[in-house]
């Protein structure tokens, strides 16, 4: 979705940002029917940036249909409202971090851990260790979010 977001923010290409939004809802939405944990990950993310407004284009609005198509016909796992509720405050947490705290301080370790990220991912560690994911997906949150940040550098060193 990094790709998809620079694509359309800077380069203002809305054909090939809803190419990569459209792949986005597809492997979002075929990782959610099969992983409980991946549910909650990618519902979470959706639902904090819907709450704070970041679907904001037209390659947005295609990968949640494409999910969404893909949820209901794939279904919905049965999910614990408490864990997705969590989840989501995490999202919202990053989403709202990341958008103002560099605004707020100019303290590093805090424009970091927001420019990162990083309360989901404390999150997801946390639900892994008392036993509530299983730590594999805690490792592919994470291998997720690295392929994240390298899409954002592949669009910086090759657009």
């Amino acid at each position: 979705m990094k790709y998809s977001d620079d694509l359309f923010d800077e380069d203002h290409n809305l054909k090939f940002a809803s190419v990569f939004g459209v792949v986005c809802g597809i492997a979002s939405g075929l990782a959610s029917v099969y992983s409980l944990e991946a549910a909650y990950i990618f519902l979470a993310i959706l639902i904090g940036n819907l709450i704070v407004l970041k679907v904001d284009g037209m390659h947005h609005i295609l990968a949640l249909i494409v999910f969404l198509v893909i949820l209901l016909i794939g279904g919905i796992p049965e999910l614990s409202l408490v864990i997705l509720l969590i989840c989501i405050l995490a999202a919202i947490s990053d989403e709202v971090g990341h958008e103002m705290i560099s605004n707020v301080t100019h303290n590093k370790f805090m424009n970091l851990f927001f420019e990162y990220r990083f309360v989901m991912k404390i999150v997801l560690l946390l639900l892994a260790v008392c036993g509530v994911i299983n730590i594999w997906i805690f490792v592919c949150f994470i291998l997720f979010e690295i392929s994240y940040v390298c899409g954002g550098l592949v669009f910086e060193n090759f657009n």
